[in-house]
Order: C-alpha cells, then sequence, then structure tokens
C-alpha cells in the first residue's frame, strides 16, 4: 500500500474518532433540567409538564426531566426546590395552591414568595360548581335558596382541608351567604366520587377533571368560577353573573425557580417557555387539560405572583382552614 494511501487513511480514521468522541461529548454535556412536580403521577401539574417537557427541552437545548415529589400538600416537592442551587437547572410547576400553603401549613419550612422567583406563566384553569341532582336545583340562585332554608344540613367534598377545591367552595359560601359542613377527602376524584353517589350535595372542581359529567344525570353544573366564562363551557354562567357579582375564583400554573436566579437565566427561560406556548400544537395539548394558556414577560408573572400572595392570605383568613 503506498505511503500516499495510508497517511490519508490513519488521517480520515483519527478525524472521524475524534469527532465521534466529540458527538458523544456533546450528548453527555447536555444541559439537564428538572422540572419537580409536587403531586402525583396524573395531577393536573404533572400532565401539565409532561404536555410541554419535550419542547421546551428542544426550545432550551436541554434535557428535560419531570421529577413527581408528592407529600404534605406539595409542600414536600415545593422545599427541595427551594434549597436548590438557583442556576435554572431545578424548577417546579406552581399553581395557585403555593401561595395557598404560606398561610396554611403553621410550620412550613419556606416562605412561598421570598424563597421562588417567577420564571414563566403558563395560564390559568377554573373551576366548576357542581350540585347533586338530589337537591332538584337548576342553577345557583335555586341552590344558595336551598341551602339557605336548611343550614348546615347539607355537605360538600373536597381534595382535603385548604384544597383548592376546599377554599373556592368556601369562599363561594361566604360570598352567599350560607352554610354546608365540609368533607375533606383525599382527592377531587374521590369527592366528586361522593357527589355522583349522592353522599354529599355539592363539589367545587377543577374544569377539566368534571367536564366528562355534563350530561350525568346525577350532578347539575351550576357555575363558573372563573372572570370570565371558560372557553371549555361557554354557555356555563359564571358565578359573578349568577347573582354574586365580584367572586373569582382560579389557578394560575408557571414555573418557579429559588431565589437569586440571575436575570438573564430568568429571561433565557421565559423566552423559550413563550416560544412554546406559541405552538398551536401545545396549545391544543394544553386546552385539553383545560388550561387557558398565555405568555407573560418574568416581571408580569412575578407582579401576578405578588397579588396573588396577598389574596391568598384574605382567602385562608376566610375559610378558616389550618393544617398543623
Amino acid at each position: 500500500m503506498p505511503f500516499r494511501f495510508r497517511a490519508v487513511r490513519r488521517t480520515t480514521l483519527l478525524a472521524l474518532t475524534l469527532a465521534l468522541a466529540g458527538v458523544g461529548t456533546a450528548h453527555a454535556e447536555q444541559r439537564v433540567i428538572r422540572i419537580v412536580v409536587p403531586y402525583g403521577t396524573g395531577a393536573v401539574q404533572d400532565t401539565i409538564a409532561r404536555a410541554i417537557g419535550d419542547e421546551l427541552g428542544q426550545a432550551l437545548n436541554a434535557s428535560i426531566v419531570v421529577e413527581n415529589r408528592a407529600g404534605a400538600g406539595g409542600t414536600v416537592g415545593t422545599s427541595q426546590v427551594a434549597r436548590a442551587t438557583p442556576d435554572g437547572n431545578t424548577l417546579v410547576l406552581a399553581a395557585a395552591s403555593h401561595n395557598i400553603a404560606g398561610y396554611l401549613y403553621k410550620n412550613l419550612s419556606y416562605d412561598p414568595y421570598k424563597d421562588f422567583t417567577g420564571v414563566a406563566y403558563l395560564g390559568n384553569t377554573g373551576y366548576i360548581i357542581l350540585a347533586s341532582a338530589g337537591l332538584q336545583v337548576k342553577n345557583t340562585a335555586e341552590f344558595i335558596q336551598a341551602v339557605k332554608a336548611k343550614p348546615g344540613a347539607y355537605d360538600y367534598a373536597s381534595a382535603g382541608n385548604g384544597s383548592a377545591s376546599h377554599l373556592g367552595m368556601a369562599s363561594f359560601l361566604t360570598a352567599a351567604g350560607v352554610q354546608m359542613q365540609h368533607i375533606p377527602m383525599k382527592s377531587t376524584g374521590d369527592a366528586v366520587t361522593e357527589l355522583l353517589a349522592g353522599r354529599v350535595q355539592a363539589v367545587t372542581a377543577a374544569t377539566i377533571g368534571v367536564t366528562a359529567y355534563r350530561n350525568d344525570p346525577r350532578v347539575t353544573f351550576l357555575a363558573y368560577t372563573g372572570k370570565t366564562r371558560s372557553r371549555f363551557a361557554p354557555d356555563l354562567p359564571t358565578v359573578a353573573e349568577s347573582g354574586l357579582p365580584g367572586y373569582a375564583f382560579d389557578s394560575w400554573l408557571g414555573l418557579l425557580a429559588p431565589a437569586g436566579l440571575p436575570s438573564a437565566e430568568r429571561a433565557k427561560i421565559n423566552a423559550a417557555v413563550n416560544k412554546v406556548l406559541a405552538d398551536p400544537k401545545v396549545q391544543a395539548r394544553l386546552a385539553s387539560l383545560g388550561v387557558e394558556a398565555e405568555a407573560k414577560s418574568p416581571e408580569q408573572f412575578q407582579d401576578l405572583l405578588k397579588a396573588d400572595w396577598e389574596a391568598a392570605g384574605k382567602l385562608v383568613a376566610a375559610s378558616g382552614a389550618r393544617v398543623e
């Protein structure tokens, strides 16, 4: 074999080896971003995190890992993120219950407002108030009248003391000036089961969790709790439209990072999330989960968090809920 050919072959093999080594190194060094979901598999936040994970990973040229860290109403997983390094590699997919926990739990190991930075808003989801068909009411006004006629005689179920389904119903009853007994369950699904069985007379549940029962003869859909009608149930009036002007209860959804996240990193992740939210496929995916997607700047999201933090304190105080 001529020397020139052997030299060329060796050079080619060396270049190929270095190229393959470079590819391996680049792959090994790809950024890994953990999105902690402080609830179990199948929860709303879990489903949403997985709905945006692939596209977000592509936008950030990173590997997105969704981790479920359930326990104590979402505070176990959230506390882990609060202690993480603020480098953008550890985020929590939070909702309105994040701020509520700060007023609900007596000995919380972190401050939901001070120990976190709002990185990217994802959207919001509202709730629907349902009544048992056994009450024989057709709308919110008739429901209030029926409950008012028998103070404390009727029950409502929720996903547990201090949960969104508990506080949403408690705030509604306060606004209506009526009383019902609270029956805490382990999950919203359990609460809805109690309603379908006729063992409780009302439930407030996230829209996506109950739309399948819209034509079920065992329940009556009374009203939507958001500020405006839901795009997922446009014919259903809001509570405000149903005789309680000013009433509104919904939940934001977004990604938070530990406090101290550099502004450049915050802006980078925010821009990537907003790019993902503009994707029609992602929008359709989130819509199927009852989420009204919306992009916000980091500053707009932080302002929302501040307002929600203040509102959460009033909501918990009004409900009287407390978890030791």
